[in-house]
């Protein structure tokens, strides 16, 4: 069977339930949200009523899959204790928010280590996600993104994402996001015939596909390998169209959130949730 969750990031002017609404109108069974800026440490606590009016958004919509996303500044590996605590504390946040709305899954890019080497920045970010874990509400599973590889951004490589989750003690509230721009910025080749296939099944030799919560579908403006984390319009990038097709036919995909990050989310979000549509529908 074809994938079943497909959808969008969406924007959140006007309020969170109108995000869910506006995603029902352009072909979304799944969303993923801000639940604050991702720019800024502040945010508001989260008002009853508006919680209230998302969850009720998200059943009269039939809406299958929510996902939230983290703020942009969260370091968990940072090796300044004070930017570490605080992106500590803002996680711990982000998911007592997710929490109250009734989302399950809050995507992170985890962090970057700024120097003191790869190990050194996962043995920091593990020890971080463990106690973030142990203090926030446990109905929501903390999902860690796959990065471009620029800069020290950690977890570039599935060896990194396993590491991290073997030195968070396997805890069955950490997952994973594999974005598809981002694996193939990294040097893993989705865009040639049956590649998402086999990176699927090095991702499920090496982290275990029981890991993989969401997925970020997204074609890239630069090449293989290319460290740089910069998305397109689904078919008109470096990736092509194959992959994307081959993503929503594939079996492990079937019932995982398949999330689209390009640009123009106003206009062209629409347009590209419906080529995953198009795509899903053709007969293989």
């Amino acid at each position: 069977m074809p994938a079943h969750l497909i959808g969008c990031h969406m924007p959140t002017g006007g309020g969170l339930d109108k995000a869910i609404r506006r995603a029902k109108q352009i072909g979304c069974s799944a969303v993923q949200v801000f639940t604050s800026s991702p720019q800024q440490w502040r945010a508001k606590p989260v008002d009853p009523e508006a919680a209230a009016a998302f969850r009720q958004a998200v059943e009269e919509t039939g809406m299958s899959s929510t996902v939230s996303h983290d703020s942009y500044l969260v370091n968990l590996a940072a090796p300044s204790d004070e930017l570490r605590e605080k992106s500590k504390a803002a996680l711990v946040a982000e998911i007592g928010r997710c929490s109250a709305y009734g989302i399950p899954c809050v995507v992170s890019h985890i962090g970057a280590h700024m120097g003191q080497g790869e190990d050194a920045g996962l043995q920091r970010a593990a020890e971080a996600v463990i106690e973030v874990l142990a203090e926030s509400p446990d109905d929501v599973t903390l999902v860690a993104e796959t990065t471009a590889g620029q800069g020290t951004v950690l977890n570039s490589r599935f060896e990194s994402l396993a590491k991290l989750i073997d030195w968070c003690r396997g805890h069955d509230r950490l997952g994973v996001c594999l974005d598809t721009c981002h694996v193939f910025a990294a040097g893993y080749d989705v865009s040639s015939p049956g590649g998402i296939g086999r990176t699927l099944d090095e991702f499920d030799r090496v982290v275990g596909i029981e890991r993989l919560m969401v997925i970020h579908a997204n074609d890239s403006k630069h090449p293989l390998g290319s460290r740089k984390d910069r998305h397109e319009h689904l078919g008109q990038g470096e990736i092509g169209t194959t992959c994307f097709f081959e993503l929503v036919h594939d079996p492990r995909t079937e019932r995982t959130p398949i999330i689209v990050e390009t640009p123009d989310a106003e206009t062209e979000h629409a347009n590209n949730v419906a080529k995953l549509w198009t795509w899903a529908h053709v007969a293989v």
